[in-house]
């Protein structure tokens, strides 16, 4: 069992887990914001790496993905700054990548990797299932890696079955099937597609991601699922604060998390 799985059979529910992109505001920042999230009470954290064609990203997270690009931020130099942050954190920590940095950084060797650095899970948005289970499962799962996918609301359920059947940690619910980006409410077809997911009984907790905000997109992905993934509204907040930490309590306080 690595930190994810425990993390939820000890919190099964009311999860909240941050995504930020790597190397930004500044090239050195990755392993302070991980500090302080962890400080501010964060129950999980997805590290970003940036990418020059992130496809699955809006605006926010596009423009923080070119100034880590342009600071000199790559998945090398993520894995070299990580190093030592088991000595300063223990909350799990999940990478999220897309495919083309990954094979340039080669798969078994990025497992081998995050296993001896402390990474708990790993999200490569455009891999294709297929693929993963018949190339990458095997040698994340000889990493004790959990690799986690993305399902959306134009997801069959018999793609989603499969994906649980063949993943571990947690099925990340995108709340829509547009890019990340921030909301003021879900709507009706949106609360209809966490309900269907919600009652299949999937062995995966759900985390639902995409949107989430303010303190109604919070509160009704908390109601559907086992918690909630924020990025964009995180990675707004890390250039409008005067600091990390600000920008951290300034996230809580927009959520209402006490």
């Amino acid at each position: 069992m690595n930190r994810i799985e425990s993390l939820f059979a000890r919190k099964p529910e009311g999860i909240l887990s941050v995504y930020f992109t790597a190397g930004y505001p500044q090239l050195e920042d990755t392993a302070t914001v991980i500090e302080e999230l962890e400080r501010g009470g964060v129950d999980m954290i997805e590290i970003g790496i940036p990418f020059s064609d992130p496809v699955a990203d809006g605006l926010v997270i596009q423009h923080s993905s070119a100034v880590a690009l342009n600071n000199g931020m790559t998945l090398k130099l993520v894995m070299n700054q990580l190093q030592e942050i088991r000595t300063k954190v223990s909350l799990p920590l999940v990478l999220m990548s897309y495919l083309n940095p990954v094979m340039q950084y080669g798969f078994e060797f990025l497992c081998r990797d995050c296993s001896a650095t402390g990474i708990d899970g790993i999200i490569i948005p455009d891999l294709p299932l297929s693929e993963y289970i018949e190339s990458y499962k095997p040698i994340a799962d000889r990493y004790g890696l959990n690799m986690i996918m993305l399902v959306s609301p134009q997801t069959s359920l018999e793609r989603i079955n499969l994906i649980d059947q063949n993943t571990g940690g947690f099925i990340y619910m995108v709340s829509t099937a547009s890019t990340t980006g921030t909301k003021d409410r879900f709507d009706s077809d949106t609360l209809g597609y966490f309900e269907r997911v919600g009652a299949m009984q999937l062995k995966n907790p759900r985390l639902i991601g995409f949107g989430i905000s303010n303190r109604a997109t919070f509160e009704a992905a908390q109601r559907h699922s086992n918690g909630v993934i924020v990025g964009s509204a995180f990675v707004k907040l890390l250039t409008q604060e005067e600091t990390i930490a600000e920008a951290v309590n300034k996230l809580l306080e927009q959520l209402a998390v006490s």
